[in-house]
């Protein structure tokens, strides 16, 4: 019915005339124009109404807009009017992960497995998000759905073998990544995730020697699509730099000033630090506070709310520039902003909880969430600067420009200096209240570091962030860390470079005066 129906639309524009709709509707995202990118899809629409890949385009764009019910009806219809559901359900189940909706991914992921034409892949995308709900052998019954379909399918092998991990079975993971490995596969960003996972279940089998080898060799697959990505990384470290020089003390005070002219003061703080020092075990903690809201790793403080302030500016204009220009009515519209797209991401009215946005990138942000959110706090995560280049080092992260300064131990230290270094000069300039948070303290005494942090926020004690991890449970978390958080704390992951001493050698002494300002000499 589908087909037919496909295949006697009444379509009342050219094809010239949709490419040019298509190429508008680019141009006008790329210069923030979003209502004129979705009415310019609409009107597509309206003109071809059986047109699938609108109705997907449409759908995405609503969805990046955290229109979420608009969104899954363009991808509704998609479905009806497609001969091939199992197919666009696929589609529509990567267009909603990539606009941050998992719950909506879900629901059509596990639609396409309910179709006859679902592929291995549609199994082992819904196996991941299910993995990273908590619940690990439901996602293993779909991997083994997907192995039965194609046993040989890379992507399904390598899932299977990260499960083993996660649920202790250790030597069947190394044979499966072994075997996974001997194999060849051709794509070089899945045989370097299967030697990313083998170094990860090298170190937990304690043959350290071995794990660094794999992680390098699965670097070095890496590598070349990396090679892009350096000079962007460059320019964001200069970036860092310039704002140490010119964000000074008294641009941080004239910035605190203005704060009543913002308007009312809003129950809100900003959790950051380098990657890989605790903030996803400190956010679990306190979302688990009754008296709190979290938002986990969005862009929307950096795209709500400071992108649109940048409009007009040349590339090159410095962010003092683009912050100090900024006026009165721009910064509370940006503040409206990102409280409104939060509340709609997160799918609640925040009403009277704290609301806290936990992501390492804000560490870089800093300046701007401190001009447009003068009444925000910050937590600033710490951690052993040893502990957090290994990890860092260690993480199988698609290329991108600051992943790939984890190519190399050296460029690891390198970013890792950069960013701690800026949060180590903004420090003593800082007028927003900050505290520093220590790994170490979580892990040694959960409840003390815990009443400490609750205290700077002006929260009462609350017996349930003890119950952390059961909290955790019941949630999607899209860090790195979505297993180890779902586990009562351990002291594991302390010291941990020292099992890699020789390999971290080399680049202690730049490490030193960083692990000494920080107090882990």
């Amino acid at each position: 019915m589908f087909a037919d129906a496909s295949m006697k639309r009444q379509r009342l524009v050219s094809g010239r005339t949709l490419t040019r709709m298509f190429y508008e509707a680019a141009e006008a995202w790329k210069r923030q124009d979003y209502q004129k990118t979705i009415e310019t899809l609409e009107r597509a629409s309206r003109l071809d109404p059986a047109n699938v890949q609108i109705q997907l385009d449409l759908g995405r764009a609503y969805g990046l807009r955290y229109c979420y019910s608009e969104a899954e009806g363009c991808f509704e219809k998609a479905t009806r009017l497609t001969p091939k559901p199992a197919e666009v359900l696929t589609e529509v189940g990567r267009r909603c992960q990539e606009f941050g909706n998992v719950s909506m991914a879900k629901t059509f992921l596990e639609r396409a497995t309910r179709d006859g034409g679902a592929t291995t892949e549609v199994f082992v995308a819904l196996a991941e998000l299910t993995e990273r709900d908590g619940r690990v052998e439901e996602a293993t019954e779909l991997v083994e759905r997907a192995l039965k379909l194609n046993a040989a399918n890379a992507p399904a092998r390598l899932a299977r073998a990260r499960l083993e991990r996660l649920a202790g079975r250790l030597p069947e993971a190394e044979d499966r990544v072994l075997g996974l490995l001997q194999d060849g596969h051709g794509d070089p960003w899945l045989r370097a995730r299967a030697g990313y996972e083998l170094g990860e279940i090298l170190d937990r089998l304690g043959r350290y020697d071995e794990a660094m080898e794999a992680f390098l060799e699965a670097k070095a697959l890496i590598r070349p699509a990396a090679v892009n990505h350096a000079a962007t990384l460059k320019r964001i470290q200069q970036r860092v730099s310039e704002m140490e020089q010119t964000i000074t003390p008294n641009v941080l005070e004239r910035w605190a000033d203005a704060r009543e002219s913002l308007g009312p003061a809003r129950r809100f703080a900003i959790l950051c630090g380098h990657p890989r020092s605790g903030t996803t075990l400190l956010e679990q903690v306190l979302d688990s506070h009754p008296g709190v809201k979290t938002s986990e790793e969005t862009h929307i403080l950096h795209d709500e709310a400071y992108l649109p302030l940048s409009l007009g500016f040349r590339p090159e204009a410095s962010v003092l520039e683009v912050l100090e220009s900024a006026p009165l009515s721009r910064l509370r519209k940006s503040r409206e902003d990102y409280f409104r797209f939060t509340e709609l991401y997160l799918g609640v009215s925040l009403g009277e909880k704290l609301l806290i946005d936990k992501n390492p990138a804000l560490n870089v942000l800093i300046p701007a969430a401190a001009r447009i959110f003068p009444d925000a706090k910050f937590l600033v995560a710490v951690r052993d600067p040893r502990d957090v280049c290994l990890s860092c080092f260690m993480q199988p992260l698609a290329p991108n420009p600051v992943s790939s300064a984890y190519l190399s131990l050296e460029g690891t230290v390198t970013q890792y200096l950069s960013v701690m270094g800026f949060w180590r000069v903004l420090l003593p300039r800082m007028r927003n209240p900050f505290l520093e948070v220590r790994y170490e303290a979580m892990v040694e005494g959960l409840e003390s570091a815990s009443r400490r942090v609750l205290d700077f926020l002006g929260l009462e004690w609350d017996q349930r962030v003890m119950r952390f991890d059961e909290h955790a449970r019941g949630r999607h978390v899209r860090s790195p860390s979505y297993a180890e958080v779902r586990q009562p704390v351990t002291k594991r992951a302390v010291g941990r470079w020292q099992n890699y001493r020789r390999h971290l050698e080399p680049y202690l002494s730049r490490l030193n005066p960083m692990l000494k300002a920080l107090g882990y000499e």
